[in-house]
């Protein structure tokens, strides 16, 4: 039988590669971004609660209205905006279907989509099965930030939406307000919807803080905005998100989700929902993440690795120009089998990075490892 693919140039993701290259050669694996550390234990035990109280059937399909309430009660809190609970917040089955969803929603066959490389891997498959162009445009490192200039002259009428993620997967760089007011006025006056990935919102360091495009009336207006539990509870394998958006946006994307995953594991958002009435456990994440970030940075000061500027996720990024000039994939994947240490090559987050010499680590893991991570990556 004759297959057609609609993603003929995708293969099996990078962070699957260097996983199970970790397992194979029993490695440290800093390579796919997980923590090795537990959700909290009221959150695990929440979800036991629930499930013996008979809350194992469907949710509903924009996710149940505790867990929604709550939602809308931590933007308030945290950003100083009012979301509709009913109207503006849809539960996902993790970010990625979010991000999916929202791409599915408002994309048609024809229209364009601004991302800025390095990007998230998902980006670009989804708006391919949508029928969508990608647009790439390069951040350049070290600093990784938007050429606004070059975005505005990508943007013409066949422009349906841009793509921002901050703090930003793998860079660690961070919207500052400038971003944001450019952002704007790039999208101004424009039928453009903005996908904002949010997922580290709460992970940022070094007196900077994150601003949700929530916070722009104008971009509130245009925008979906995908938030994580898996990444702020430590509990990544339980997939579930979350994504704000205006009513007629959400509508949109409510008629997408319905088809996709249809609802979220019942037990677990009456647990979250739980939670978060009686937690500040996402207030307390910067600071933990910053401790550790500052304490691998310490282990591998002494390293041939250049350590370029982390300001938010739980991902560091390690320049080996001075190793080796190594394509980055083969390097990574020398680095696994021969000094037992898995990382991620920047280079497969891009359409085009000649001569691109950057490792992303995770750094979401227990001191041991870390201190253990120094010491390899001190003697190569």
């Amino acid at each position: 039988m004759h297959i057609r693919s609609r993603l003929p140039t995708v293969g099996t993701t990078i962070f699957t590669v260097m996983s199970e290259l970790a397992h194979e050669y029993d490695a440290l694996n800093l390579a796919q971004g997980f923590p090795d550390f537990s959700p909290p234990a009221q959150l695990v035990a929440n979800v036991h609660k629930h499930m013996l109280a008979g809350h194992n059937q469907y949710a509903p399909m924009t996710g149940i209205p505790e867990l929604r309430r709550a939602i809308a009660a931590k933007v308030a809190d945290l950003y100083r905006v009012s979301v509709d609970p009913d109207e503006e917040v849809t539960v996902t089955s993790g970010a990625t279907d979010a991000l999916f969803t929202a791409i599915a929603a408002v994309v048609h066959p024809g229209d364009e989509v601004l991302v800025f490389d390095p990007a998230y891997d998902s980006y670009v498959p989804a708006i391919t099965l949508a029928g969508g162009v990608p647009v790439r445009l390069s951040l350049r490192a070290p600093d990784f930030q938007v050429d606004w200039a070059q975005a505005e002259a990508a943007i013409n009428e066949r422009t349906r939406m841009v793509i921002v993620n901050t703090p930003h997967n793998p860079s660690g760089a961070v919207f500052s307000q400038t971003d944001i007011d450019a952002l704007a006025k790039a999208v101004e006056g424009k039928d453009i919807c903005v996908l904002a990935d949010e997922v580290y919102e709460h992970i940022v360091f070094d007196e900077h803080r994150h601003i949700s495009l929530l916070m722009n009336p104008q971009l509130r207006e245009k925008a979906f905005v995908v938030s994580s539990f898996g990444k702020t509870y430590h509990m990544t394998g339980w997939k579930i998100a979350y994504c704000i958006a205006p009513p007629a946006l959400s509508c949109e994307f409510r008629k997408v989700h319905q088809y996709v995953t249809f609802c979220t594991s019942a037990p677990m958002q009456y647990a979250i929902a739980d939670f978060m009435k009686s937690s500040s456990h996402h207030l307390e994440l910067a600071a933990v993440y910053q401790k550790k970030r500052d304490f691998f940075v310490q282990a591998i000061r002494s390293s041939r690795f250049k350590i370029l500027p982390c300001k938010g996720t739980y991902f560091q990024l390690l320049d080996y120009s001075d190793i080796s000039d190594e394509p980055d994939i083969g390097f990574a994947r020398r680095l696994t089998r021969e000094a037992g240490i898995a990382s991620i090559p920047v280079s497969v987050f891009c359409e085009q990075a000649d001569g691109m010499r950057l490792l992303r680590v995770c750094f979401a893991k227990d001191d041991k490892t870390l201190a253990r991570a120094g010491e390899i990556l001190s003697g190569i």
